[in-house]
């Protein structure tokens, strides 16, 4: 069982999205603290040929509180409307954007920024195949809440029966590949491989959202995509 942690970001880039595709199960870490200005509700997308910060609004987002904790504003009908702007004339736009209005939709009818998060990497996640299992933190894992960050993964993957955790690369600096062995747990780290595609007649922008990169390619290329990583 290969297992990964995750802070449930709103449609993260496609090394997010290998890494979904390289675990059996991916845990949202969603009662974990809050990061401002952050990716949990804003990403970055192609508009007029320039990065474009799209940005969910959210009541009282404050870095001593939990993701699971805050809420949603209502003012965001415009998200929508600038997601089509930038990307009418895209190849995929037909393909592409009624994915992206399903997330907008169930939206409306959730009031806190994790759970649309969660629901916009579940969403992608069906449409590109992958066959990862969910799970939330705050809904399985309470009992562990109390454990210090790696103690609290490395409870997380025993009661899962994991015998591989993979994280992201800039959890080099955090976590000890010993303190996972000794509990006989292989930590590796994902080395993810960005491959660059025609955006449009500008020059190739990297690390933009998933709506990025699905707009400009077919389902057999992104299939490809999210293959393209090492495990170290």
């Amino acid at each position: 069982m290969k297992v990964a942690i995750m802070q449930p970001y709103l449609f993260p880039y496609i090394g997010y999205f290998q890494l979904v595709n390289a675990v059996d199960k991916f845990i949202f870490y969603d009662d974990v603290t809050f990061i401002k200005q952050g990716w949990i509700n804003r990403n970055r997308i192609l508009l007029d040929d320039k990065e474009h910060l799209i940005t969910i609004r959210l009541n009282g987002a404050s870095s001593n509180r939990l993701i699971n904790e805050i809420a949603v504003s209502q003012k965001n009908d415009n998200l929508i409307k600038t997601i089509i702007q930038a990307y009418s004339k895209a190849p995929f736009f037909n393909e592409t954007i009624p994915l992206i209005q399903n997330v907008f939709t169930e939206m409306k009818c959730l009031n806190k920024i994790s759970k649309i998060a969660e629901i916009s990497v579940k969403m992608v996640s069906e449409y590109l195949n992958l066959n990862t299992i969910f799970e939330t933190s705050s809904e399985v894992y309470t009992a562990t809440k109390h454990l210090k960050k790696e103690e609290r993964l490395i409870a997380i993957c025993k009661k899962n029966n994991a015998d591989t955790y993979i994280n992201p690369s800039g959890g080099k600096d955090l976590y000890n590949k010993s303190s996972f062995s000794k509990e006989g747990i292989n930590l590796l780290f994902i080395k993810n491989h960005i491959t660059g595609y025609k955006q449009f007649k500008n020059a190739f922008i990297p690390g933009l959202s998933i709506i990025d990169v699905t707009m400009f390619n077919s389902h057999n290329q992104l299939r490809e995509m999210v293959c393209q990583y090492e495990l170290e």
